[in-house]
């Protein structure tokens, strides 16, 4: 499968009149050092690249839920925005849970592990994944953009929310104690990773995209790519 030049104009929200999708030529980068977000994008059999984006993750204190990735990943593409070139679309992506109107972010150490860990034990939390696609076009197609491409561009964006109700069962501390020490999941929000054992023994339900859960809905993002005509 390879990504071809749409065959029409697409108007993004927020964006000004006949802005345009990149070319077929367009390169597509995975902005993520997330293995996992990784490991799914390749399962598109779709080329792209990877890069790790040094960002500022923090965010206004009055966001909630959805919102707080939805702005980090917006944050991680405009920190790469003076990189883009013409032909290159940039995904970004964030995920957080949310338990009882609390973010559970990355544990900064195994105790603090362990203490999300029990918090999510015997609960249904939620998993909020954002996705961004961003890439560069010229704005209006004048005189100066047809004849003189040397003109500069305007950076586009275009994102999406997904949400998963995930339900644990009662953990032990054994089990808690257990996963963190085997495992490590201090590079996981909520301090899991439902691929792993503790999705195995823990969780007793869930509620939408299961590759959510893991960090990326890849199926929403293929099919954004094929709505706007990127997929061939």
């Amino acid at each position: 499968m390879r990504l071809r030049r749409p065959a029409f104009t697409f108007y993004p929200l927020h964006s000004t009149p006949y802005t345009q999708h990149p070319t077929q030529n367009m390169n597509l980068i995975l902005g993520s050092q997330s293995p996992r977000r990784r490991e799914l994008m390749a399962g598109l059999d779709i080329p792209f690249t990877c890069i790790t984006i040094d960002a500022d993750e923090s965010f206004p204190a009055d966001l909630q839920a959805g919102d707080i990735p939805l702005y980090i990943s917006r944050a991680k593409a405009r920190a790469y925005e003076a990189q883009l070139q013409p032909d290159d679309l940039l995904i970004t992506s964030d995920t957080i849970v949310w338990l009882n109107g609390q973010m559970l972010g990355k544990p900064q150490s195994k105790e603090q592990a362990k203490q999300m860990l029990m918090q999510l034990s015997g609960q249904t939390h939620q998993v909020y994944t954002a996705v961004c696609f961003t890439w560069l076009n010229h704005s209006t197609p004048s005189y100066t953009t047809l004849h003189h491409p040397t003109q500069p561009y305007t950076t586009l964006h275009d994102s999406f929310v997904d949400c998963t109700d995930v339900t644990f069962r009662t953990l032990t501390t054994e089990e808690i104690d257990y996963y963190v020490e085997k495992y490590m999941p201090l590079d996981k929000a909520g301090a899991y990773g439902v691929q792993e054992w503790i999705g195995y023994v823990g969780v007793t339900r869930m509620e939408g995209s299961y590759f959510n859960v893991m960090g990326f809905p890849i199926c929403r993002v293929y099919d954004w790519l094929k709505r706007q005509s990127f997929l061939q």
